[in-house]
């Protein structure tokens, strides 16, 4: 077998894996979901200290331990490097669902961990028949996660002033269509 045809090969096999098993093989590593639960919620509060710039107050950790697939740690190699965490809302009068976090520890970004948990949570819009859009807030001076998410197929639809209570305090309001 030629050099070409094994590397083929291999990757038609890590994207059998990716579409079967969430996960994604990047070299020897992969990067799995898991649930939160009372376990190991700490480990998603002190992701979250360490990825955003806000505090996420004792209710959300509460309520995310319940959450079941709408909550996931993402793991590389088995450490906790990332989390998405979602709910259901009604946004622009149509039934969405809500990207409240998502985010991976910043010497894990180009592992492909981002991309694992914002698959995951396509899945659960293309499985929920009543999801019609996508959505998320951004800070208005994120750019990494700006052009991660516009590589996804989100737009931006408006600003929202005083979003935050950080400087800058304005969001942008990120919207991917699910269906009509």
């Amino acid at each position: 077998m030629t050099d070409v045809q094994l590397s083929t090969q291999l990757k038609s096999l890590v994207m059998n894996e990716q579409k079967t098993k969430k996960r994604k093989v990047a070299g020897n590593f992969q990067v799995v979901l898991g649930m939160i639960t009372q376990h190991n919620v700490l480990q998603l509060k002190k992701l979250n200290e360490a990825v955003f710039p806000i505090t996420y107050n004792d209710k959300f950790y509460t309520e995310v331990k319940s959450a079941g697939e709408l909550a996931k740690l993402a793991y590389f190699n088995d450490v906790v490097v990332g989390a998405v965490c979602c709910r259901y809302d009604v946004i622009l009068d149509e039934r969405a669902l809500y990207i409240m976090t998502l985010g991976t520890l910043a010497a894990y970004r180009q592992f492909g961990v981002g991309t694992v948990m914002i698959n995951h949570v396509f899945k659960l819009c293309e499985n929920d028949q009543t999801i019609k859009i996508l959505c998320l807030h951004v800070q208005i001076n994120n750019e990494t996660a700006l052009n991660f998410y516009k590589k996804h197929g989100f737009e931006q639809k408006e600003i929202v002033h005083d979003y935050y209570r950080i400087t800058p305090s304005d969001a942008y309001l990120l919207v991917k269509r699910i269906r009509e």
